[in-house]
């Protein structure tokens, strides 16, 4: 047996900050501190990343999911006027989420076990460059990348509409202009 290196001790110390804040995301009660901790989940799995040496894919995670993903999320939120405090909503008893969640868990963990057994899966003779998956993702998977934009380009146009004000009906149309506070060449400014 080996000795234990520095390398391993950096991933069990960024495994265990990505899960403790990944448990503090969902139980939470402050959905602007939830995409706070959704920041430092997804960057300490940037982390792990980094030291499994898969330079290019930690980057991605921290400019696609924390800079972007997380951004929009804070975004939506703001431009909804949601509750930033403890919501009285979300005061529910967690016994049946727990018992949803544990079960849907042990059952993808089941189905994950069964298919797939204990099989191993060999690797390419080549190793994986930035160039190679650019091409990958540009050529072969560039429609799916183009509607997953337009679909969060969507996300963030309804968010702008569900924000706004009803200004639907003939007051919007015509508004009353006669009770504005205008200054005029009787009022001083």
């Amino acid at each position: 047996m080996s000795a234990v290196t520095v390398p391993d001790v950096l991933l069990l110390a960024l495994g265990a900050v990505a899960l403790g804040a990944g448990v503090l995301v969902v139980t939470t009660r402050h959905v602007v501190r939830a995409g706070l901790w959704l920041v430092v989940t997804l960057g300490a799995v940037a982390g792990l990343y980094l030291m499994l040496t898969a330079e290019l894919v930690a980057w991605v995670q921290v400019l696609l999911y924390v800079g972007a993903v997380v951004v929009l999320l804070l975004f939506a939120v703001m431009l909804t006027r949601a509750p930033i405090g403890a919501s009285e909503d979300l005061n529910r008893s967690r016994w049946p989420g727990l018992l949803v969640g544990g079960g849907a868990g042990l059952g993808l963990a089941a189905l994950l076990a069964d298919a797939y057994r204990w099989t191993s899966v060999d690797l390419p003779a080549e190793p994986g460059t930035a160039g190679r998956l650019g091409a990958e993702v540009f050529q072969r998977w560039v429609l799916p990348f183009e509607v997953l934009s337009v679909l969060l380009l969507a996300a963030l146009v309804g968010a702008i509409v569900v924000s706004r004000p009803d200004a639907s009906g003939p007051a919007a149309a015509h508004p009353d202009t006669s009770r504005l506070d205008v200054p005029g060449p009787d009022r001083e400014v």
